[in-house]
């Protein structure tokens, strides 16, 4: 069988992965054509096609493209590695659609039936309809929802109150440039990761999920608005300080 070797634009083309996109890997020096022709154009062979292979499939499971790197300079991290990966987090997307489907499929037989939707249904339908752009797995938004029952309305609103006024207290202290390390900030820092605890139930897969959220999608919108990044590296910083040994 003869050897491939494409050019970007080819390679562009029978992928769907933009010339624009390949020249900022190769830029980044995430993956880089491995030869030239003899007039200078730049070809990918096999083994670079492999290495987007693994990059594609990474982006869509939700990995940076630092976190992608770091992944593929571990020799033990190998393709198969990455399309398992993949199938798993494929697994966890089809089983969320399969409940929206449901979901959906009885909304539509109670409207052609012409009952009455109340609006909790249509908030549920909402409610599941964000899960499959969700960072949690199914297991875990059962367990979150386990959790929000043990805990009940009053302490969840409770505990809404006091992590927007920790958020206030630590502007504050940002803006009159308290050093995070200080005991007052540091305070702070343990009541967060107090607070964090109990939403966790100190699940470390859940902490890990809630933390990809805020990296992918930006600190302002996982909070709402009532975060910035500014202030998350200001408490970063504090939280950080707090493992520091004595």
């Amino acid at each position: 069988m003869q050897p491939v070797a494409m050019k970007v634009g080819d390679l562009a083309k029978q992928t769907g992965v933009s010339v624009r996109t390949l020249h900022y890997y190769d830029e980044i020096g995430l993956l880089s054509p491995s030869r030239r022709t003899e007039t200078g154009y730049r070809l990918y062979i096999e083994d670079d096609i492999i290495r987007l292979q693994q990059i594609v499939s990474l982006r869509q499971i939700g990995f940076s493209l630092e976190q992608i790197r770091e992944c593929l300079e571990q020799s033990q991290f190998s393709p198969h590695h990455v399309v398992q990966l993949h199938l798993s987090k494929l697994k966890e997307q089809m089983e969320l659609q399969q409940q929206l489907y449901a979901r959906l499929e009885a909304i539509a037989a109670h409207l052609q039936s012409a009952e009455t939707i109340s609006i909790e249904e249509f908030i549920q339908l909402i409610e599941v309809t964000m899960m499959v752009e969700n960072y949690y797995t199914p297991e875990q938004l059962d367990y979150l929802q386990e959790r929000r029952q043990i805990l009940g309305e009053e302490r969840i609103r409770q505990v809404e109150a006091q992590w927007q006024e920790l958020i206030d207290q630590a502007r504050t202290a940002m803006q009159n440039d308290i050093d995070p390390t200080s005991e007052a900030v540091q305070k702070l820092a343990r009541r967060s990761q107090e607070l964090i605890q109990e939403f966790t139930g100190g699940d470390a897969g859940i902490e890990r999920s809630l933390n990809q959220m805020y990296q992918q999608e930006g600190v302002e919108v996982a909070s709402r608005g009532a975060m910035d990044s500014v202030l998350m590296e200001y408490m970063n910083k504090a939280r950080a300080a707090l493992k520091q040994p004595e």
